[in-house]
């Protein structure tokens, strides 16, 4: 019989720390976000996210950890897996910082599950979205970075370390591709997530004294008829489908769930995504993938780390 107590969902990314209240369905009861802060160290970022959880918990009028079935939690990678050890890329003070460790004295004997965010994504919108039905399916977040999540034949592939479906590092213009954070060169990551995408944008001469300017700015302007933001959002799309096409070749996948940030800029992102894709996906079954935006939108990274708690036969492997 499943667990009817209610799990804790935490999605900890480069843009924003989400701690959410989901019942057995997968549905967020509460949940609560506020931005990543950039200029704390790991203890102070720790405490951070430990008082959003605190205020959660206090907003859906859970007072004690034996009222969970369980935490379950999604991470920018990489991370050491099963053991929960994160480095993400885009938030520089955790190094090997032992999240899964930190959650597990907070919370006591309960189950504690933490995850890449985009297997979370990924999880979430196979469980309860965009690829539900479907066995075959990659989901992408495409926001301070680009991470990614694999389920073939209706499970969860972690690979050798966890990180398997790591898209934002397949390479996508070797020659002249620009300098990726992992320390590899013209890795999609480093073309398509937003902040590198604002500083391509900016050096085309959008808004060129401005600090500070996002993605999201971005794809106002290009809404607006921009054409330098209109060029560098085609550029973006176009390097999401030269990924999807060398991915979907590789993994016969049926749907491809596109969610973070970038993907809320619509038509201007996914136009070129598919012109590119269906340039480059040539084999008869490849051309069959269908690429959609996430389903569950901004909520899917606290769904699908609740699916580490409430499914664990197709999305944890981990105890």
């Amino acid at each position: 019989m499943r667990d009817a107590r209610p799990a804790l969902a935490v999605d900890v990314g480069g843009t924003k720390l989400a701690v959410g209240v989901a019942d057995p369905g997968g549905r967020l009861i509460s949940w609560a976000q506020r931005p990543t802060p950039r200029d704390l160290g790991a203890e102070q970022l720790w405490r951070t996210l430990d008082a959003l959880i605190t205020q959660v918990l206090r907003t859906a009028g859970i007072r004690d950890a034996a009222e969970l079935a369980g935490v379950g939690c999604g991470c920018g990678g990489p991370m050491e897996w099963p053991s929960g050890r994160v480095s993400p890329l885009n938030i520089p003070a955790w190094r090997a910082f032992p999240l899964r460790d930190r959650l597990a004295e907070r919370f006591g004997a309960i189950a504690v599950r933490l995850h890449n965010d985009a297997i979370c994504m990924v999880a979430a919108e196979h469980w309860r979205g965009a690829g539900r039905g479907s066995s075959n399916v990659l989901g992408m977040v495409v926001s301070t970075g680009v991470g990614g999540g694999l389920i073939l034949d209706g499970h969860l592939v972690k690979g050798t370390s966890g990180n398997a479906g790591h898209i934002g590092h397949v390479v996508v213009d070797p020659a002249s591709g620009p300098a990726c954070t992992c320390g590899g060169f013209g890795c999609l990551e480093a073309v398509a997530r937003g902040p590198a995408l604002a500083e391509w944008a900016q050096g085309q001469g959008w808004r060129p004294d401005q600090a500070g300017v996002t993605a999201r700015e971005l794809a106002g302007d290009g809404a607006q008829g921009h054409p330098v933001a209109l060029a560098a959002l085609r550029r973006a799309g176009r390097a999401l489908g030269i990924a999807i096409a060398s991915a979907t070749h590789l993994c016969d996948l049926e749907v491809v769930s596109v969610g973070g940030g970038l993907s809320q800029a619509g038509a201007m992102l996914f136009d070129p995504l598919e012109e590119a894709l269906r340039t480059h996906a040539k084999m008869y079954f490849a051309r069959r993938v269908r690429v959609v935006p996430a389903a569950l939108g901004q909520s899917a990274g606290l769904v699908g780390a609740a699916a580490l708690v409430f499914v664990p036969e197709r999305y944890w492997a981990g105890d």
